[in-house]
């Protein structure tokens, strides 16, 4: 006699990220080991009837209630792939609702559009990717909303940059590039506060870029963020094959993304999806356990060699938000889990340092072996830049001094690679300006 199946529920979060649901409204695969893909822009119509109704679920607010979903139309307005994804990324966050976008950018500038207006303001770190400064220094004022950095690991700070106009208060934790680490649980008080004054479509909504972190490492909504956005292309693809970004929501904002999607492009391809479903997310755990085993390793080297002033990662016991770390940064089994990314300064001036920081990047460029210079991260290569002259060159040199990015400033992303290896690669670059006492 045959045993009723079972569903996933019950099962901890790392098999489900390999399993997913033996049954998606999106698509019912219970016959294939895999999940399928599609590869189709448009699809097949019963009647005009079915179509109406599938164009409402992105109509008017007022109409969207009598929506019936899923309906397929065009891949621009869902597909059932970039849904399953969707389904995998609500549920390992611990939200409501997730909507994929084609990279980390497009997430970000849906969730910042999406949520504030013409003539409100954002509160954010003032350490950020270097895109996210850009868009909200270029773009976003063209649009009247305007933005305000601050440092946010200083509570008084935020309290004295909220306002009437404040929609959003926006950070990443760990930051990029310096890892600075940012209370979640303290923001969500800040915020809680001014929104006790204020009516129910006016509160601020807190927003953390989990990109660094990743769901394995970090679930911002448990600590009181209200929004996560995050880059797929990063450790959650981790292969450095596919693009991909995502947006985690309350159900009440779903159809306002979806509809932004709609409307301004920045579509996930369905291969991109199936690649992150089938491949990243079933291997994140064990990417991330053994890149964190070689990233503490690799750490204490920088910490013990003469041609370093600093080194900043989550695992030291001397990093400065070490506590607020233990707390946030809890993998999927409660364990702490400081992450995959490192940042340290040569050492010497700011002009003798950012001299040797080229000088090292060159050298690795040229004749290291398991240490590739390129931008991106989470990769299953070790991926190594410097912030101040690439990823986070959007910043001038004043602003960068301001927001604690040092000329002599490296980011240092860990991949599979063996950790004895990266070692010595990192040691002979730094062997060739270790000489600190004399300027270049």
């Amino acid at each position: 006699m045959k045993g009723r199946k079972k569903t996933e529920k019950g099962y901890h979060m790392e098999t489900f990220l390999i399993h997913g649901k033996f049954r998606s409204e999106k698509w019912d695969y219970n016959h294939h080991v895999i999940p399928p893909i599609t590869a189709s822009t448009a699809f097949r119509l019963d009647s005009a009837l079915r179509g109406q109704q599938g164009f409402i679920d992105f109509a008017d607010a007022k109409y969207a209630a009598r929506a019936l979903s899923p309906i397929y139309i065009y891949d621009r307005l869902d597909e059932p792939t970039v849904g399953m994804l969707e389904d995998f990324l609500k549920e390992v966050e611990g939200g409501e609702a997730a909507v994929a976008f084609a990279c980390g950018m497009a997430a970000i500038s849906a969730a910042l559009v999406v949520t504030a207006k013409t003539g409100s303001e954002i509160v954010a770190h003032r350490t950020l990717y270097g895109c996210t400064f850009s868009l909200m220094t270029n773009w976003l004022p063209k649009l009247g909303i305007k933005t305000k950095f601050v440092d946010m690991t200083d509570e008084s700070e935020i309290r004295n940059a909220i306002n009437e106009k404040v929609r959003a208060v926006y950070f990443e934790t760990p930051s990029n590039p310096t890892l600075e680490i940012i209370d979640i649980e303290m923001v969500r008080r800040c915020v809680d506060e001014e929104n006790a004054r204020r009516g129910h479509k006016d509160k601020i909504l807190v927003m953390v870029d989990n990109t660094f972190a990743t769901p394995y490492i970090q679930r911002p909504l448990r600590h009181g963020a209200d929004i996560v956005v995050e880059s797929l292309t990063k450790n959650i693809g981790g292969f450095g094959v596919d693009m991909g970004g995502a947006v985690i929501v309350p159900e009440r904002l779903r159809k306002s993304f979806r509809g932004y999607r709609k409307d301004f492009g920045g579509v996930l391809p369905p291969s991109n999806a199936w690649s992150i479903m089938v491949y990243g997310l079933p291997t994140l755990k064990l990417r991330i356990k053994r890149q964190e085993e070689t990233a503490a390793k690799v750490a204490k080297f920088l910490s013990g060699h003469p041609a370093i002033s600093k080194v900043s990662y989550p695992g030291l016991k001397n990093f400065p938000g070490l506590e607020i770390a233990k707390r946030q940064m809890c993998n999927l089994d409660g364990e702490f889990s400081p992450g995959t990314l490192i940042y340290f300064e040569v050492a010497g001036s700011l002009e003798d340092a950012g001299k040797r920081c080229g000088s090292l990047i060159d050298y690795i460029a040229e004749n290291s072996y398991s240490i590739t210079l390129a931008v991106s991260l989470g990769m299953i290569k070790t991926l190594i830049e410097s912030p101040g002259l690439m990823t986070h060159c959007a910043y001038s040199a004043d602003e960068q001094s301001r927001i604690g990015i040092h000329p002599g400033g490296v980011r240092l992303s860990i991949g599979l690679e063996d950790a004895e290896d990266i070692m010595r690669d990192l040691g002979e670059a730094l062997n060739v300006i270790s000489d600190c006492s004399q300027p270049l």
